[in-house]
């Protein structure tokens, strides 16, 4: 799979602009809001959102993931900037921080991504949307005590998540605020729905901007509680000169390069935003439409040098931020031309328009971010979640519910380790198949082991191969097993050579390499030893063959190594049965009875009419030592059907042109056919005649059964002296099963064979 198939048109770039501008205007408000959580100055959050979208755009190989100052990070830069003592020194700790994650980048440390369950990274996206739900409710209404980008259970005022709302009931809410929301709101859902304004170039988000910028100055000549208060929009810091704007950076302090605590912050601050740029990237990737992979690694080090641009200048840390990929996605971007124009955006604006950026109300900022977060939360994911059982659901609702009562970091720390603890558990339960399989030669239970076998799976197998009963043998299966750990190796060594022979278990060994300095030994899978073959009756054979189909039925053949089988037997005769049957190519014999390499001869002769080469192929294998030869029809007949149809000259028969020599055959299935049975086919419905058409076959395979005994008297004599079984049968193409059509009293010596039984 590439991860680039974006081609740039004419339209694909105008689109980007679009998404760029849709994603600058949420990112504005969040980056002031994250800054102010974090106890951060607030152009601080703006240089990070310039670079983010700039620098990092730039480098990143993501098409569709924005990079912002993060909200799982508000804790930790509060957290540091009181332990250091001061903003500068900080600077110098995201500096080193990102000069770590250029290093995380180089050795390739991206790679570790690919270990992140998709339950926590779907966990992850409808955490994000239920916090911009409840979070931009207040906004929406406009409650707009807490910050917009904070994302803490616990708010730097001192509320909840959950008290924050129960604050709108006792009126905390601003008139004009609330009717710029809740129209913004309907806007964006009346869009989504008519068809075409979505398919428009004109994004929604936009005129819900436009919308609520003109509402707003229509509310202010109203007054309170029309009038939209300063609190209640953008407040990006103005300059009123360049040396005050300059003013606005800030720049680390190197003086304190020697202070172990700002290398602790800075090492801290690598983890933390390596760990959430690696989840966050996973989860915008997995929203992106065109399922493009972005490159982890390259991701990092492009995050450590927009830290370290970012710590150079005044700026807080950075990661990739689900909020606004999933914006910039639901906007319609299609490469890294949307973040970097929003990153442009948000430098020319803060530079020159501060005061027409200062008019937008967060209300409507509020009801763009809560449509994207009903559409990372929406339903479809829980049902979805739920479908794929408790293994998936659970450690996705743990992480859910973690990251809305704690943080971004705490609840993703938490899911994952609720989600190793599911996969350690399912493997400790699940290390290996266990089958146990009923052989003529006695039980087998085969052991297979799984694709990677830890020291974990130690307890699990080494029950397993303690259920053997005495006197049994085990199979333990390595083919399908990439490593096995020395523990493991160990365990099976002590098995096999100490505590088997106590209990008189015969261990096999199948699949182990070289390296593991276990030779295999395969006796243990095939079917039967030709001693015990040639102990077998007639009617034990057909309970062989029966017993075999009813394995192929429920999709549990015994697993054979038919290479190293053939290799084994060489020469020697191990046909237990022959089977005369007809050539269509929907019955593979060795499929449907199940069977092993050269456990039976098969003849085949259009039609199962027996003629002087069938009957000379089956006293062969008679000769040779086969125990039963069973005569097999199956339904669905084209020969059958075509012998009724010519018959009554209602047919077309263009197919068998040229075909001269199977008249023949079509003569002898003919005899089967009875006189009334072709008075009444004609007038009978296509799924009756079906029917019809398979009675027929059933006689046709038991008068050749008949004619194989009176055409042969090798044949014949072998039966009346008991060494061989003539039976009929019919097999089902649909359902796979096999009928016996001969009469089990005829064959003598029946032994049913117990089933196998899988775990």
């Amino acid at each position: 799979m590439t991860t680039d198939t974006t081609r740039f048109t004419t339209q694909s770039i105008l689109r980007d602009l679009l998404s760029g501008l849709i994603v600058f205007l949420v990112a504005l408000p969040l980056c002031l809001g994250i800054a102010l959580a974090s106890g951060a100055p607030l152009f601080s959050g703006l240089i990070a959102g310039i670079i983010g979208g700039v620098v990092v755009g730039i480098l990143s190989g993501s098409h569709t993931s924005v990079t912002g100052p993060a909200a799982g990070l508000t804790a930790i830069v509060a957290g540091q900037i009181a332990n250091l003592g001061s903003f500068e020194a900080f600077l110098l700790a995201v500096v080193i921080g990102g000069v770590l994650q250029i290093a995380l980048g180089i050795v390739k440390a991206g790679a570790l991504s690919a270990f992140f369950p998709s339950s926590v990274i779907k966990g992850l996206l409808a955490a994000i949307g239920v916090i911009l739900i409840l979070k931009q409710i207040p906004h929406l209404l406009g409650h707009d005590k807490d910050p917009q980008g904070e994302m803490s259970f616990v708010q730097p005022d001192h509320e909840n998540t959950f008290s924050e709302l129960l604050k709108l009931f006792e009126g905390e809410i601003h008139q004009g605020a609330i009717v710029i929301g809740i129209l913004s709101l309907g806007l964006l859902i009346l869009w989504d729905k008519f068809k075409p304004l979505k398919k428009s170039l004109v994004p929604a988000p936009l005129i819900v901007v436009f919308l609520g910028i003109g509402l707003g100055q229509l509310f202010s000549r109203f007054g309170p509680p029309w009038d939209i208060e300063s609190s209640h929009l953008v407040q990006v810091p103005v300059a009123n000169s360049v040396n005050e704007f300059l003013g606005f950076l800030k720049f680390p302090d190197f003086s304190q390069i020697l202070n172990p605590a700002v290398y602790i912050a800075g090492i801290t601050i690598a983890v933390v935003a390596s760990l959430e740029t690696l989840l966050n990237l996973d989860a915008v990737d997995k929203l992106d439409r065109k399922q493009r992979l972005s490159p982890p690694s390259r991701e990092l080090w492009a995050q450590g040098i927009g830290n370290v641009a970012a710590g150079l200048i005044g700026g807080i840390p950075m990661t990739s931020v689900v909020i606004r990929g999933s914006v910039n996605i639901n906007a319609g971007a299609e490469s890294k031309i949307s973040a970097i124009f929003h990153g442009a955006l948000l430098l020319i604006c803060v530079v020159a328009l501060p005061t027409y950026l200062n008019t937008i109300p967060l209300s409507c900022l509020a009801a763009i971010l809560l449509l994207t977060g009903y559409k990372l939360a929406s339903p479809k994911l829980f049902k979805q979640m739920w479908s794929e059982g408790k293994y998936q659901f659970i450690p996705f609702m743990v992480t859910l519910v973690a990251i809305v009562f704690t943080d971004l970091l705490i609840g993703i720390l938490i899911g994952l380790a609720i989600s190793v603890i599911f996969i350690l558990n399912s493997n400790l339960r699940r290390p290996i198949r266990r089958i146990r399989e009923q052989h003529l030669g006695g039980e087998v239970l085969h052991i297979e082991l799984a694709n990677q076998v830890s020291f974990l799976n130690r307890a699990a197998l080494e029950s397993a191969l303690r259920e053997a009963p005495q006197g049994t043998r085990v199979l333990i299966d390595a083919r399908r097993t990439d490593y096995i750990d020395p523990d493991i190796l160990s365990l099976i060594r002590e098995f096999k050579n100490v505590t088997a022979p106590v209990y008189n278990v015969q261990v096999g060994l199948l699949g182990f390499r070289d390296k593991y300095l276990l030779q295999d030994s395969v006796e243990t899978v095939d079917f039967a030893p030709q001693e015990l073959r040639e102990q077998l009756t007639p009617a034990q054979v057909l309970d062989v063959l029966i017993e075999g189909n009813r394995r192929y039925v429920e999709g549990h053949p015994l697993d054979r190594d038919l290479r190293r089988q053939a290799d084994a037997n060489g020469d020697t005769p191990r046909a237990m049965a022959a089977i005369f049957t007809g050539i269509d190519s929907r019955t593979p014999i060795e499929l449907i009875f199940d069977l092993g390499m050269g456990d039976a001869y098969v003849v085949r002769i259009p039609g199962n009419v027996p003629g002087p080469r069938a009957v000379g192929g089956l006293e062969f294998a008679c000769i040779d030592g086969v125990k039963l030869i069973l005569v097999m029809g199956h339904t669905g007949s084209r020969l059958v059907k075509t012998t009724i149809e010519r018959a009554l000259a209602i047919g077309h028969f263009d197919e068998l042109s040229g075909c001269n020599n199977l008249e023949p055959v079509l003569s002898e299935i003919a005899v089967s056919v009875e006189p009334d049975f072709l008075r009444t086919y004609a007038h009978l419905p296509e799924t009756e005649k079906q029917q019809m058409v398979d009675q027929v076959a059933r006689r046709h395979v038991l008068r050749s059964a008949k004619q194989v005994e009176e055409l042969s008297p090798i044949i014949r004599c072998l039966v009346a002296e008991g060494k061989v079984g003539v039976a009929a049968a019919l097999y089902d193409v649909e359902t796979g099963q096999i009928e016996i059509l001969s009469d089990r009293h005829d064959i003598s010596g029946s032994l049913a064979i117990p089933s196998s039984t899988h775990r």
